[in-house]
Formats: structure tokens, sequence, C-alpha cells
């Protein structure tokens, strides 16, 4: 039997939730156990390096050289350790920013709202869901509001199920079917919202027990990681040729086979470019860490690279480009409009009390979202003692936004009345057709919403209306009367207006895509310093352009204004199609197809829902564009220092595998020996990881245009570079061993 003597709005403490975590565990599937330490040695012996130092040990052990041969089996051995310690730091870096990008839980502890990792969600929890929450453990619903739930993962039926509240005796039933009161950990909530308490958790839940777990794709190849691998494949074909003609040249001309084996696999060894792979993979990995430090998670690897080469960032006005912070700057009711900024200064006319009440009762009573808290807020400031709050008011029935009507509505009962009191808050032009007004009054409207947008508000229209039998079955059914507007600022971002600028001095285009009016979206892009020499563009209007005309006008337009989710992925396709590598951003369950169609999602990790964050390919934690564009920044330094590395190892191969190449056929003895080869690996990997890595931005990597993601990481200026670099050091070294050679000085002589 489940548990009913617990507070809906307290929840757990955090030192009882610490212990029931600490006793039950984290609330995870059980992870694929990861190889051992004994298979990850034996895959590194594997490796061609690695084998070709056995073979040259076994050669050399023939020859009836032991000491030579127990040095190049150390060498193995050591190999084995320093690849073995930074695969393991790779591992703890990805493992957390695994972590870290988990799906999130809105959860009631100690009275407050606080969102944690899934991982970290106890039985006795309540959950707070809302639509776009993927559900973090089995519970029960105990309030709820129209909550439907995809089960899918489930059950394989596609049609979301509708939930009810636990009436306290229903057992704990399997997933599927309509009006039951659980919830089930993996399913997703489609619509609605609920508070629900944690019964089961873990390997003990449904999606545990069951043993489906969520997709877990195999990890991405980069585009650099393909582009190296096809570079070592292509030189391990050239060393082998020319090992087999080291093989054969040595063996005729010094009529020495076993020592010609020694050098054809000495060169070999010289030309295999082995770090390539791993400094790459190095790179990736510590850069994902670095940015994760600037409040950036990388949820696949191949964003790292393509964020550095983005050419057009497509962001979000609220929360993203601005605080997310509302508050009320006017309200326009009865023919007259108040400046909320008086209010420091004197009273709140009662003209305009009405339009703040309802919105406060169009509003949830413990507010979430910023603009219901604002109209909390003001009311409890300026409404306190007067006979326009109700908190003695239950709320009957709730009518959520909608797509066909962009309005929340909500009906209360007040004690001892037999009418019911009816609430709605929405777009204006919504709460105009609620009210059926007539066209004189639409266009009145229209010009106050306009005024009202052109100061770069936020617009909200207000309703009231009363219903003497049961609420019906859609909100409009009902009759309104239409109480007034209320316009709330939302503060640009400090920071914003300098990112924007930054983004245009490197060749990176900033449109912003709203769902909010023209006139405000006009203002905020005028504050940051969008240009707006393309004027504004209507989701109207999009909707009405064929492709090939929306691929013309996103080439100069910076700013589209309500705008539909199935409208930004119109714009990302348009933009891709120009040519332009796209970075969106996105928190809504409707931006996830945008956000795929992206060559870089981008999501919110503060407002976000899960939906849009598995469907991204980054998530920003703080939801600022700021950040977004730290991100950027971070993205151009690694491919730099990554393309700088990759040239020294070029440069530095270049001049080994000429030592080891040229004194066969000069009949000299050996340069380099095997071990001599192994040590320089041994070197260069570290040198390239650590060094290289850490080196900071170069001073222009912001002003400079983005790097095509098409291009090879080397052009020929920089590979013919350093292939001189490399020649130089080749020539310099084989001309003073040879002048030690003709001076008579032995092989180790010379060598040294």
């Amino acid at each position: 039997m489940l548990q009913t003597n617990f507070d809906l709005t307290t929840g757990l403490a955090s030192a009882e939730a610490a212990l029931r975590l600490a006793r039950d565990g984290a609330n995870e599937l059980s992870r694929r156990a990861r190889p051992t330490l004994l298979s990850d040695a034996l895959a590194i012996v594997r490796e061609p390096m690695s084998l070709l130092l056995v073979a040259c040990g076994a050669i050399y052990l023939v020859l009836g050289d032991a000491h030579e041969s127990i040095m190049l089996l150390a060498f193995v051995v050591f190999i084995m350790v320093i690849t073995l310690v930074q695969e393991r730091k790779t591992e703890r870096a990805l493992a957390a920013l695994r972590d870290m990008t988990s799906p999130r839980a809105l959860v009631i502890r100690d009275g407050r709202r606080v969102r944690i990792p899934g991982r970290e969600v106890v039985v006795g929890d309540l959950l707070v869901l809302s639509e776009g929450d993927r559900v973090s453990a089995d519970a029960a619903v105990f309030e709820g509001s129209h909550l439907t739930v995809d089960e899918s993962l489930l059950t394989g039926e596609s049609v979301a199920v509708r939930k009810a509240t636990w009436d306290g005796a229903a057992a704990v039933s399997r997933p599927g079917g309509e009006d039951l009161p659980f919830v089930f950990a993996g399913t997703l909530v489609v619509g609605g919202t609920a508070v629900a308490r944690v019964h089961t958790i873990g390997a003990a839940t449904e999606i545990g027990r069951i043993g489906k777990a969520l997709e877990r794709s195999e990890p991405e190849q980069t585009t650099l990681q393909r582009e190296t691998r096809r570079l070592v494949r292509r030189l391990a074909w050239i060393g082998g040729a020319l090992s087999l003609l080291v093989v054969i040249v040595h063996g005729v001309a010094r009529s020495s086979w076993i020592e010609g084996l020694l050098a054809g696999i000495t060169l070999a060894m010289a030309i295999l470019p082995n770090e390539f792979p791993v400094v790459v993979t190095i790179f990736l990995a510590l850069g994902a860490q670095r940015l994760a430090k600037r409040r950036v998670l990388t949820r696949r690897i191949p964003a790292i690279e393509a964020i550095g080469a983005a050419t057009v960032l497509c962001v979000d006005k609220t929360g993203t480009l601005t605080e997310n912070r509302m508050a009320v700057r006017t309200i326009a009711a009865n023919g007259e409009t108040f400046d909320a900024r008086r209010l420091e200064h004197e009273p709140l006319p009662e003209a305009f009390h009405e339009a703040v009440e309802f919105s406060i009762l169009a509003s949830r009573k413990d507010p979430f979202d910023p603009m219901e808290r604002a109209f909390k807020e003001l009311g409890e400031q300026r409404l306190a003692g007067t006979e326009h709050l109700h908190p003695d008011f239950t709320l009957v029935r709730e009518y959520p936004l909608a797509r066909e009507l962009l309005a929340v509505t909500q009906v209360w009962r007040a004690p001892g009345e037999a009418a019911l009191v009816v609430a709605t808050k929405g777009a204006p032009e919504a709460v105009a057709d609620l009210c059926h007004l007539d066209d004189r009054a639409r266009a009145r409207l229209r010009e106050q919403v306009e005024r009202l947008a052109a100061d770069g508000l936020r617009v909200l229209a207000v309703a009231r209306g009363q219903v003497r039998a049961d609420p019906p079955a859609i909100a409009h059914d009902m009759d309104y009367e239409f109480v007034g507007l209320v316009g709330l600022a939302d503060p640009v971002r400090e920071q914003v207006p300098r990112a924007v600028a930054e983004c245009h001095a490197a060749g990176i285009r900033v449109v912003m895509i709203t769902g909010d009016y023209p006139a405000t979206a006009a203002a905020v892009a005028a504050q940051i310093g969008l240009d707006g020499a393309g004027g504004v563009v209507t989701g109207a209007e999009v909707a009405a352009m064929p492709d090939a005309e929306l691929q013309a006008r996103v080439r100069d337009t910076a700013v589209f204004a309500r705008v539909l989710p199935e409208q930004k992925l119109r714009i990302v396709a348009a933009l891709r199609s120009a040519g332009e590598v796209v970075a969106m951003t996105g928190d809504g369950v409707n931006d996830a197809p945008a956000l795929k169609a992206a060559d870089i999602g981008v999501a919110m990790g503060g407002r976000g829902t899960d939906v849009a964050r598995e469907a991204a390919t980054i998530v920003l934690l703080d939801d600022d564009f700021a950040s977004l564009v730290a991100g950027v920044r971070s993205g151009r330094r690694i491919v730099d220092n990554l393309r700088k590395a990759l040239a020294y190892i070029l440069a530095v191969h270049l001049p080994i595998v000429g030592l080891t190449l040229i004194p066969v056929f000069l009949g000299w003895p050996l340069v380099l020996l095997p071990i001599h080869i192994a040590f320089l690996h041994l070197v260069i990997d570290p040198a390239c990881s650590v060094v290289f890595e850490a080196e900071p931005e170069e001073p222009d990597v912001m002003r400079r245009p983005p790097r095509d993601p098409r291009a090879p990481l080397f052009d020929r200026r920089s590979i013919a570079l350093s292939l001189a670099q490399g020649a130089i050091v080749m020539v310099v070294v084989v001309a003073v061993y040879g002048l030690a050679l003709s001076r008579g000085r032995g092989d180790a002589d010379a060598r040294g």
C-alpha cells in the first residue's frame, strides 16, 4: 500500500533524501559492464605499434641480443601503462559529462522546487511533471491537471494515455490503459501537469524489470576522427610498401635478411603515425570537459568541432537573449494606461485592480512560470488587504494553453457562491476571439498591442466571465468580458550585446526567432545590436513562402517573430540549403525536430524539456546566449590547437622516416633503432595531448570567418610547411651523422 501521510507542498527534507540515496542506491538501471583492465591491456598489445615492438624484440632475441630484446618488451609495458592512464583520464572526463547531461528531475524538497539529476531521485520524492518531461521513476499521481503520458517505450502503443489522480485505494498497476493514477520511469509527459510521489526507483521500476533500456547508440566518429584514421591507413600502406623495399634492398646488398627485417620494421614504426587517433580522441574529450566548465555541455562529440564552424546562430528571445525574469511594466484597462514603474511612489489606481486580479486568477496558485510569478508578486504587493485577492477560492477546472487557443483559462469556486468565476489570460488575438470583439474593438486592441510591443514588452490580454453550471468541455463554450492588457518587461541579459558584436566580428550571423510580436522582437533586436535592415519576417509570412523564396529571404533577415515550432524547422532547413552551418536553440517539445535538423542543436538546461535536451547536441546549463558564444570560441580554439598538434607530429615524423630510410640506401649503419622510435613515440603523445591542448586561443580566434567544415584539417600550405620544417631537421641531422661517420666515429658515437 502506498503511503499517504505526507505534505504535497513540503516534500522530503534534504537530509532524509540523502539517507535514502545512501540506503537504496542511485536511481539508475544497471550499466553495461566496462572492459576489464586485462581486456584493455590486450587491446593495446594488438595495436600495430605494440606488435611491431614485440616483433623487433623477438628478432633481437634471435640475434642473441637479450638486453635489447628486454628493453623493447619493457617499452611495450611502458606504452601500455601510459595508454591506460590516458584512457582512464578520458573516460573519467566523458563519464562526468554523461552524468551532467543525464535527464533532470524537478522535485519538491524542503518546501522548494529544485532540479536534480535523475539518478538522485529517491523513494518518497515528489516529482513535478509538465509537458516535455521524462519521468525519472515509477510514481503515483497525487495532484494533476489534464496529464497525458506517452508510454510507448514500455507498451509499444504510440497513443498517449490519460492519467487520473490516486484515490488512496488503487493498487500499483502495469503501464497502459486510460485513467490510471501511475506514471513510469522512462515515459514522456506529452500534456498537462502533475505532482507524483515516487514509489519505485532504479532496476526495480517497470523499465528495469522488463529490461528494455533506452537506446544507446555507439559513439559517433567525428569528421576529424574519420579524416585522421583515413590518413593513418594510407600511411600504413605506404609504410608497408617501403618497409618491404628496405628488407629486400638490405638483404640483397648486405646479405643480412634478419637485419633487413629489423630495418624494415623500424621504418614501419617510423612512418606509422599512431599518435593521430590518440591525440584527436584526447583533444575532443578534454575539449568537452573545458566546454562544460563554461556551462556548455556536449552530449555528442561531433558537436565540438561543429560548433567552431557555425556560421549562423538561431536563438530564441525569451530566457536566452533576455533574463526570463518578468516584471509587470504597463497595464491598460478601462481606457487608461498605467506605467507600473510609478508604483515605487504611488499606489495602484482602482481602475487597474481588476486586470491584476484576473491575471492572478488565470495563473497557478504556486506559479513556476516567470510571467505568473510577476502577476502574483504585483498582487501581493499592491492588492493586499483588498477584495481582489482570493486565497479561499477553489480551482474547479483548468483549460491549458493549446495550439488552437493560445490562452489559459481557469474556473474557480468562491465560498458560498453558486456561480463559478472564470479567468483567462493569453495572446491578445486569442482572448479577443473568446470575447467575440467586433472589428472596431479588434482594431483598437491591435493599436494598443503594437504600442506596448514597440517598447519591447510582452503583451497578454486578460478576460473574465461567469458560469452557473458545470464548466463545459472546451473554453470557447463560455461567455467572456474583456478586462485589459498587461505588458511585461523581460530585461536583455547584460552581456548579450557584447556577445552579439563578438559574433559579427567572427563572421557569424545571429538570427532571433521568437513567438513574440514583431514590434517586441524589433525592439529587443535593436537593444542587442542585431541588423534590422532585412526587417521582421512573421511566421505567417514564412508559412506563405515557397521554399525557394524562403531560402532567399533568410540570407538577409535577422529577426523572425510570431513563429511556430514547425516554421522554425523550415527556417533551419532554408539556412542549411543556403550553405550555412546552423546552431539552433530550443527548449520545448515541439522544438525537437528543429534541434535535430540543425548542424548543432542547442537545448536549454534550465527551462528546457527533457525531449529538447535529448534531441540536442549541446546543452546550455545557464540558458545564456553569451555561454553559447563562449562555446563557439572554445570550439575554434580546440580545432586550432589540434591542427598545431597534428602539424607537429607530421613535422617530427619526416626526419624520423628519413633517418631510418637514408642510411639503408647509403650503406650506413642505422641511425634509429626500434628502441629509439618507441622512445620518440612516447614523447610525442604526451607532448601533443598536454602541451598543445592547453595552448591559449589565438588573438584573432573571434576576428576571422568560420572554418569550412568540409575543408580538410590540413590544406596544402600547412602540409608543405610541416614537411619543410621536418626536412630541415632531417637534412641537418643526416649531415651531422654522415660527417661523424666520415671521420671514423663508431655507430654509437655517431648517434650520440
